[in-house]
């Protein structure tokens, strides 16, 4: 119970607006093993793992071949993901968080992180519309996504109904790679072009480096494949709340958090 509450006190605190991933144990997995993921909250690709809490997220689903199964486990589940025979082919898993809440000490932070996602023109608006340079909160939701091969993990990834997603338009298990990975972003019912794209890879011997990539018109972009490495991208959203969330939530932004990892095979 002790390990819980810390676990539910880390949910609640500001660290969680970080990044928030979905982390295989092994990317490639036999049909006759079990699949084990982590849900992990964090930062530079390094982060706490949390566990299974159903009333923290609004869909967990694997998706295989277009059909959709819900991710069982029981709550306090750590790791949160351990699927006994999970089905042959490319798993997609999905996971949609429930709204949280973060609140800003200062502007600098706010600054900062604008910069860093990419948010032209906020600062701006911010001052327009008379809000509070000091002390004051965003609401924001994650939409996280894992590819993993079982067995030939044959297959192609959907949209599978994430506000905000990215799609993967290569296989990284049965594709040829040569010419990197394809992806396509998107933010409600089109494609979010001309945006930032940011990608981890961990190399085999645990290096981590970060690279910002940009969305074309389509929202497509082609992010280079290394043999043996794993790799997280993630694309945020910021937008004005609507009257109903910001009255509920008492905040002035909501942001809305894509995130997908994968493996190239080594």
């Amino acid at each position: 119970m002790r390990r819980l509450t810390l676990m539910l006190a880390l949910l609640a605190s500001p660290v969680s607006a970080h990044e928030f991933w979905l982390q295989p144990l092994d990317y490639t997995v036999s049909p006759d093993a079990t699949m084990v993921v982590q849900i992990v909250n964090g930062s530079d690709y390094t982060g706490q793992n949390l566990p299974y809490i159903p009333q923290r997220f609004a869909l967990f689903n694997d998706v295989v071949n277009g059909k959709v199964m819900a991710i069982p486990g029981r709550t306090g589940d750590v790791p949160a993901v351990q699927l006994s025979n999970p089905p042959e082919g490319l798993n997609v898993l999905a996971y949609q968080a429930q709204n949280a809440t973060v609140d800003y000490k200062d502007w600098d932070t706010f600054v900062r992180f604008t910069e860093h996602k990419d948010f032209p023109g906020i600062l701006n608006r911010h001052r327009e519309r008379g809000f509070p340079e000091e002390a004051f909160r965003e609401v924001y939701s994650r939409y996280s996504k894992s590819l993993i091969a079982v067995g030939s993990g044959a297959g192609k990834d959907t949209r599978t109904g994430l506000e905000t997603e990215i799609v993967a338009l290569t296989n990284p298990y049965t594709d040829d790679v040569s010419s990197g990975m394809r992806f396509q972003l998107w933010y409600g019912d089109a494609p979010r072009a001309n945006v930032r794209f940011e990608v981890y890879d961990r190399a085999p011997d645990g290096t981590v480096t970060r690279t910002f990539f940009k969305t074309n018109g389509q929202g497509m972009v082609t992010v280079p494949a290394k043999k043996g490495y794993t790799y997280m991208a993630d694309a945020v959203v910021i937008r004005e709340p609507s009257a109903a969330l910001a009255e509920q939530t008492g905040a002035l932004w909501e942001t809305l958090w894509a995130n997908m990892t994968w493996a190239i095979p080594g």
